[in-house]
């Protein structure tokens, strides 16, 4: 265990720390054009690239660093990369594979950089703050079929899969994150394939381990993930990675995620983080939850000993993490099983 896990660690048994907001919903609100997104390096690019948040690390750095910031105003111990699409996989939907690496360092250095200004100017205490390079669930599965009439096809295999993410902690690494965040899982195969990936990494490179935090996404009512995994069955199946936490984040608002967290709050070997939705999206796709609303919702949780993290996914904003900050300052942190502690 690295001083970093250590740090972690003992800071998630002392209280809970918050995660931050949604990045995507913080981008939409500066109103970006293709311009913004091509910047000067991408003027002449053969396709349209706006929607490509990832890119903007490298054409508009100024816009996330100050997002970080005001997340981390805001009471974020955890910042997340701006890297939810980054790896080749994702990217070839722009043609942009080869800025993988590039990006991946960049949003891992912005998120850095953020964390030294805030806590240079505010005196806040910089080892109680953490950069996580987010890894998301990319845009191909390795358990479903894209072709309904074809239920056997896949779209892509398990080493490209793994061979992507592999480039993806790479440049999160050499780009300075604290933790790695395999995040909004509704495909455990690709989850395998990103824990597989990080295990490879640092056993080639001799480096030492990061730890990792890994967050699925129940899709709906029935308690499983898109996949068909039981809440259960997802913890069994990736506790193989030794997570720091595992969690729940995306599709779900805080009300409908209540019992999915209660249950895992009852079968999770290790520390449980929860950044649920702002509500769920109205007919215009908006999110309508106020803060007050969520932080309600889920200092719940937190009174009821079930969580170590919290924070917020689509729809949530600074104040959303403001509020849900100052509702859970004082509860005590879900304690670790005994088996756990063993």
């Amino acid at each position: 265990m690295n001083m970093t896990e250590k740090r972690l660690r003992d800071l998630l048994q002392q209280r809970i720390l918050i995660i931050d907001g949604a990045m995507g919903t913080m981008i939409q609100r500066y109103k970006l054009e293709e311009a913004d997104y091509r910047g000067e390096r991408f003027r002449d690019w053969h396709m349209d690239i706006k929607g490509n948040n990832d890119l903007l690390c490298l054409t508009r750095p100024d816009v996330i660093r100050a997002i970080h910031k005001e997340y981390l105003a805001a009471g974020a111990n955890i910042l997340e990369t701006n890297t939810f699409n980054a790896q080749q996989v994702s990217m070839a939907d722009y043609d942009m594979q080869s800025l993988s690496y590039e990006i991946n360092v960049a949003a891992a250095k912005l998120a850095r950089e953020a964390i030294e200004e805030y806590c240079a100017e505010t005196g806040a205490d910089i080892t109680e703050r953490f950069v996580a390079g987010a890894i998301g669930p990319m845009n191909k599965t390795l358990s479903l079929s894209p072709d309904v009439n074809n239920p056997g096809y896949r779209a892509i295999t398990f080493d490209e899969v793994a061979d992507a993410y592999y480039e993806q902690i790479k440049g999160l690494v050499d780009g300075g994150a604290d933790i790695l965040l395999i995040e909004t899982i509704f495909d455990t195969l690709n989850a395998k394939a990103a824990i597989y990936a990080v295990n490879k990494y640092f056993r080639d490179t001799k480096k030492e381990k990061l730890p990792v935090m890994i967050s699925g996404t129940i899709t709906d009512a029935s308690g499983r993930t898109l996949s068909g995994q039981t809440l259960e069955a997802f913890v069994i199946s990736v506790m193989h990675a030794n997570p720091v936490s595992i969690g729940l984040n995306c599709a779900l608002g805080a009300s409908e995620m209540r019992p999915h967290v209660e249950e895992l709050a009852q079968i999770a070997p290790c520390f449980v983080s929860a950044y649920p939705n702002a509500g769920l999206p109205n007919a215009m796709g908006e999110y309508d939850e106020t803060p007050e609303q969520t932080a309600a919702i889920v200092a719940e949780w937190a009174r009821e000993g079930w969580v170590n993290v919290l924070g917020g996914c689509c729809g949530t904003t600074p104040p959303h993490i403001a509020a849900i900050a100052a509702a859970v300052k004082n509860c005590t942190p879900r304690q670790l099983p005994e088996m756990a502690m063993a």
